[in-house]
């Protein structure tokens, strides 16, 4: 297996960047933000600021960031060096930026498959308090195309109609807002936030502490997926699943080895999903163990323990949930990660002078090109995007993965 990081690698500084800055490889959602912010404080064109916002862009594009930013101008105390709100140094723009925990700050990021109308019935309540500090209350809901339709409604009146000094933005990963809520989607102000450039997710992790070779090839083999980019930096396992996945073009040809190496994949990508929240849910039960009293004797201790119990009974079940997403996200970044190995492969077939997607894996690309026909190689893609396809139908990983691995051995022409 190839590992492309120089393991350890971590991202140790706090990017102290204004909002302009972060934004700068995306001049006209910077115009955009800062137009916006600086007509919330009475200031330019008073038309460019709106109260509900709909955020959409091709996944790893930075519309979380984008949105997080736009708090930031928002609640910023101060200015940058050009004028600007959004200058990153204030105690505002930190706590937004850097922690997502300023007090006037509600940051919706589901860990689920939907947004709930319960969910969305109590961001309603936060939403109609009036700020503490700043001068906005500004609420994000990240991933907002996991609103369920009853969610949905439930927002509308709040989105139409924000209180008074409340900014609702959702962020949703789509590169078509039709994809969205079509009654919210009418009620809210369109932003496109595009790809950002691979010079600009080396960037934003450099800044961030991440050395200029890990920066640029995690931009490079995420596809400039911002959110993944950085977690390649971060996470050794993240970085052995990549090198599980992109070996099993090699091991296609090795007979029953394919097989036993997707189902150590499979189980690693479970494990994972896993041990990496295990000490932020052991957290969680703890507190739930604390507020109930468990252990505790006397009055009322009979009916604490019922209600202790059926409490964790359904945080065990959230954990589930949690997990099967987990794992979910992971199978299909690691079908991506083998697509790419297959790309690179044709496109030194077809001796096209563009990057590469894995380039640590150069080699193992050049002997694909080699073994496969041009036919083989684009029906190995085919074979990896119905394996995609099966899995959010109810297929199990194992058999559409073993499937996938059937079809790619006929494609290379393995026997």
């Amino acid at each position: 297996m190839v590992y492309y990081f120089s393991y350890p690698s971590r991202l140790g500084r706090v990017n102290t960047g204004s909002v302009a800055q972060r934004l700068a490889d995306t001049p006209a959602v910077a115009q955009t933000i800062l137009a916006a912010a600086s007509a919330a404080r009475g200031e330019g064109d008073l038309r460019a600021m709106s109260h509900s916002w709909l955020l959409t862009g091709p996944p790893g594009a930075g519309r979380s960031l984008a949105a997080l930013c736009f708090a930031a101008a928002l609640m910023c105390t101060s200015k940058d060096e050009n004028g600007d709100p959004g200058c990153g140094q204030c105690a505002a723009c930190r706590a937004v930026l850097e922690q997502q925990k300023h007090t006037d700050l509600v940051f919706v990021d589901p860990k689920e498959q939907f947004i709930t109308v319960g969910e969305a019935r109590d961001v309603i309540g936060r939403a109609a308090s009036l700020p503490s500090v700043a001068p906005w209350r500004v609420v994000i809901f990240n991933k907002a195309d996991r609103l369920r339709n009853e969610a949905a409604n439930a927002l509308l009146k709040t989105v139409e109609e924000p209180p008074e000094r409340t900014v609702i933005v959702m962020v949703a990963p789509s590169e078509d807002p039709q994809d969205f809520s079509q009654t919210l989607r009418s009620r809210c102000r369109h932003l496109y936030i595009p790809s950002p450039s691979v010079e600009g997710v080396v960037k934003q992790l450099v800044a961030e502490g991440a050395s200029e070779h890990d920066a640029r090839l995690a931009a490079v083999t995420s596809l400039q997926h911002v959110g993944r980019a950085r977690h390649l930096v971060q996470d050794a396992a993240a970085q052995k699943r990549r090198a599980m996945a992109i070996n099993l073009a090699e091991d296609v040809f090795h007979g029953s080895q394919a097989f036993q190496s997707v189902t150590a994949l499979l189980k690693f990508i479970e494990k994972d999903a896993k041990d990496s929240h295990a000490e932020s849910e052991e957290a969680e039960r703890s507190k739930i163990e604390q507020s109930f009293g468990i252990g505790a004797k006397g009055k009322g201790a009979s009916k604490a323990q019922r209600d202790a119990r059926s409490a964790l009974k359904e945080l065990e079940e959230l954990h589930k949930k949690r997990a099967k997403r987990r794992i979910a996200d992971g199978l299909d970044i690691v079908l991506v990660d083998l697509a790419g190995i297959y790309r690179d492969a044709l496109m030194l077939k077809v001796g096209a002078e563009v990057d590469m997607t894995h380039p640590d894996f150069a080699g193992l690309a050049g002997e694909l090109a080699q073994r496969v026909s041009e036919d083989g190689l684009l029906a190995a893609q085919s074979a990896i995007r119905t394996c995609r396809e099966q899995l959010p139908q109810n297929v199990t990983p194992q058999v559409a993965f073993d499937g996938m691995i059937g079809r790619l051995r006929l494609a290379c022409g393995a026997r």
